[in-house]
């Protein structure tokens, strides 16, 4: 049969979501029996990557089917730092970008951003600019509160206009409550209820930003987690899973929808209680260590991918890019490398591929993944500075040589582990043993490779400037006046630390 007109929905829990926060990856509270049995009723991906282990870049690869190196979202601001768009960045995404929704519109898909964006927050990278036909959420993350006449409330958008801002319309009160994952459940379902109403196919990416520090959970679901805060906000994105599967159902068009569940980065470890469990795996957020960059992912699709598999594919946020791509029968671009693989046999078939993927950070090739084996060029967790003075990306596992606290070169003898038998990355395969001399050259070619075609894309996260801030977003001016005044333009090298 023709795949041409399948729904493509994607959902992406905020980052801080870890590998080891859904029951089914073995939380021991099981506070998420939706998430489990939607794994029950679909495919589980136990080895499934970001493309980065920090979220705007990692954004950027799932959109564009391409590493960050490619598409722009990395700074050289610093070698191998983290870099994301804060609200004074000033770049953004490129307009030479592909992005997914613009190749799904070809198909006559109508797609829908529900949550934060991420991938620049002046105009001309809004999501509107960029294939994405409608919009309810935000550009950036919404730390705070802030003293809105210095530093801006993050607007809320409505499509091409600001509704409001949170903190002031769209309220997080200082206990962690808030509405907003039940705002962002309803434009989800009214979304798909209403294109499925117009026969038409849809896209709808549900970025929701809840399990992002500050946490919020809506009433209902405050105090109800073993877990704390951070429970409760988990249990809620957990419902809210269940509620649009349930949606999906009752149109039946649940047969005819191909649904992904992932996470942008790994658990945010250094926010200790408020951050997420990565499971057995290294660290957390911020590194290429496996629990800064290996997901929760799960595929649903009744009828088409069959019950209770698991598959041992390797794949990346990237991949979903040309998957999507592949079922709706459009024409790949052939004007770039795409990074991502299409993983059509493994959802219909459970087949698998053999494949390298690269671990970045900013702007270095920090390791490499092809199979069981994993090589480290470079290490490093965060500075001893920070380290110093609480920030800990890695608490608890402090492994000597591995999570080291300066950038440490390993080129000439790359660390190798087999993450099969060591998924915690804390055994390092001495050089000497047939194994790494047989296994680390094939690993090292693969670099070779991937370096031979890597054309690195015109920074976008160099830049800062203040001048830039979500100050008067278009639809400041209506209603109650939510315009300001900024300061001028100034713009510098931004600073990253990590």
């Amino acid at each position: 049969m023709s795949l041409k007109y399948v729904n493509v929905k994607f959902k992406v829990s905020r980052k801080q979501m870890g590998w080891g926060d859904l029951g089914v990856f073995g939380e021991p509270n099981k506070e998420t029996p939706y998430l489990d049995q939607m794994a029950a009723e679909g495919m589980l991906f136990p080895d499934f990557y970001s493309a980065n282990p920090l979220c705007s870049p990692s954004r950027a690869a799932l959109l564009t089917g391409r590493l960050p190196i490619r598409n722009g979202f990395y700074t050289t601001n610093g070698h191998a730092r983290n870099a994301y768009t804060p609200q004074n960045i000033v770049g953004g995404i490129p307009d030479e970008e592909i992005l997914l929704p613009e190749l799904l519109q070809k198909a006559g898909y109508k797609s829908k951003l529900v949550g934060k964006w991420h991938l620049g927050h002046q105009a001309k990278y809004l999501p509107l600019k960029h294939g994405f036909d409608e919009w309810f959420g935000a550009p950036n993350c919404h730390f705070g509160p802030y003293d809105n006449v210095h530093t801006p409330n993050i607007p809320v958008y409505r499509n091409e206009e600001m509704a409001g801002r949170y903190y002031q319309d769209f309220k997080i009160e200082k206990n962690g409550e808030s509405n907003l994952t039940q705002l962002y459940t309803q434009e989800a379902v009214e979304f798909i209820t209403r294109m499925h109403n117009k026969s038409k196919p849809f896209f709808l990416y549900w970025a929701v930003d809840a399990t992002h520090e500050p946490l919020y959970a809506s009433k209902p679901f405050l105090g109800t987690s073993n877990r704390g805060l951070y429970g409760d906000v988990v249990r809620e994105l957990d419902s809210a899973v269940g509620k649009i599967l349930a949606s999906l159902r009752s149109l039946k068009i649940d047969n005819n929808t191909l649904v992904f569940f992932s996470s942008d980065n790994g658990g945010a470890t250094y926010a200790k209680q408020h951050g997420g469990s990565n499971g057995p795996f290294l660290c957390g957020k911020e590194t290429t260590f496996e629990g800064g960059m290996r997901e929760p992912t799960i595929a649903w699709w009744p009828g088409h991918i069959k019950k209770g598999q698991v598959s041992h594919q390797v794949g990346s946020l990237m991949d979903l890019y040309t998957t999507f791509v592949d079922f709706a029968e459009v024409a790949m671009p052939t004007d770039r490398v795409i990074d991502g693989i299409s993983l059509r046999a493994s959802l219909l078939n459970n087949t698998n591929v053999q494949r390298p993927l690269f671990y970045y950070r900013g702007n270095q090739i920090m390791a490499v993944r092809k199979g069981s084996y994993k090589a480290h060029l470079w290490t490093w967790t965060n500075s001893i500075e920070e380290f110093k003075k609480g920030t800990n990306f890695c608490p608890g596992q402090d492994i000597a040589g591995v999570t080291t606290h300066n950038q440490t070169d390993h080129t000439s003898k790359p660390l190798l582990f087999h993450i099969g038998r060591d998924p915690g990355e804390k055994y390092p395969i001495s050089p000497n043993t047939p194994e790494y001399k047989k296994e680390m050259p094939l690993l090292m070619k693969e670099i070779q490779n991937h370096m031979v075609l890597l054309v690195p894309a015109t920074p976008q996260l160099n830049m800062c400037d203040e001048g830039v801030m979500n100050w008067a977003p278009a639809g400041c001016n209506k209603g109650q006046n939510k315009c300001y005044k900024g300061p001028p333009s100034k713009p510098y090298n931004c600073t990253w630390p990590h």
